[in-house]
This record gives structure tokens, sequence and C-alpha cells, in this order.
């Protein structure tokens, strides 16, 4: 693909806000912003050490609403609830539904009727102040932090592009194991 640029002026244009078409490995590739711009090997080795961190971080926020989402679920389902007067029971509602059946379930010889319900449509569950501010939160906390990495790859910097993937590699063995990548 030939880019000609003609007579356009490129006077205007500084080095570090050129977008490589090809990955370069120049230790003074800006990242962010132009006041983001390594010009020793010790700022560029900085900047790689933060883009680790962002990877980590990227990957440490996710295993972490895993495990809130885990929990969440687990005090809704031990959630009591309230008959309301004028209401059938739920044992009323489940033995008079036309989906439920009568079985005999049994465990080391003991013997036990049962009621087997199949579930016809999911319900949604209900908003609560105590959980979804706090998913809205680290869905955004998580969005923020995968742009972040995405605009570093896009520098199409080597070394930035390593950082992203070795972050992700050490944050992923270090939490991978308590969520499921959806991300």
């Amino acid at each position: 693909m030939d880019m000609d640029m003609g007579d356009m002026d490129m006077s205007g244009m500084s080095h570090a806000s050129v977008m490589h078409m090809v990955f370069q490995n120049s230790v003074t590739t800006s990242l962010y912003s132009d006041s983001w711009t390594p010009k020793t090997a010790g700022a560029y080795a900085g900047t790689i050490v933060f883009l680790i961190i962002l990877g980590v971080a990227f990957r440490l926020l996710l295993a972490g609403k895993a495990l809130a989402e885990e929990r969440w679920l687990d005090a809704e389902m031990k959630r009591r609830y309230v008959v309301v007067q004028g209401k059938l029971p739920v044992a009323e509602q489940v033995s008079t539904d036309s989906l439920s059946k009568r079985m005999t379930l049994t465990e080391n010889g003991v013997e036990e009727n049962v009621m087997v319900v199949q579930k016809t449509k999911s319900h949604p569950r209900p908003w609560r102040m105590s959980v979804d501010p706090v998913r809205a939160i680290l869905d955004t906390c998580i969005a923020g932090v995968s742009y972040l990495s995405m605009l570093a790859v896009m520098t199409m910097n080597v070394g930035y592009f390593i950082a992203v993937l070795g972050g992700t590699f050490i944050g992923s063995l270090l939490v991978g194991r308590f969520y499921r990548a959806e991300h």
C-alpha cells in the first residue's frame, strides 16, 4: 500500500505523533502523551516496568471481580424470603406446578421423596445497592486498564508489546485460577 503524501506539509508533525505501521524498537517512543517520552534507557525500562504492572493489575481486577461475583451469588442464594399474605408458599407452588415431578432420591439406603422442578426461563437478578455500584466500578476499572494496555500496544513498540504480554502472563500465573477467561 503506497501512501503518497504529495505536497502535504509535514513540518507541523512532531516525531512523537507519527503512527508506525510496523513494529519498531525505539527507546524514545511516547506512551499516552508527548510528556511521557522516555529519553534514556532507564526511563524506557521504567515504562516497561509500568506496563508489566498494568498487565498484572488487569488480571488482578478480573480475578477480584470473579471472586466478588461468586461471593454475591452465594449471598443471594442464602437470602431469606418472607411469605406474603395471600400468596401460596413455595412448597405449595411447587406441588401444583405442572413442570414439577415427584421422585424418590436414594442415598446410602435412605429413601426420600422429593419434588424436581424444571426451570423454564431465567429471571434477572434484582438491582442491589450493595452489589451493582461495586460491579460497575470494577467493570469500569477493567475497561480502563485494558484500553491503556491496548494503547501501549498500538504504539507498535516491541518492548511495550512484550511488556503488556509479560504482565498478562505474570498476572495469569498468579491469579488466573480465580476466574474464567472471558476477556
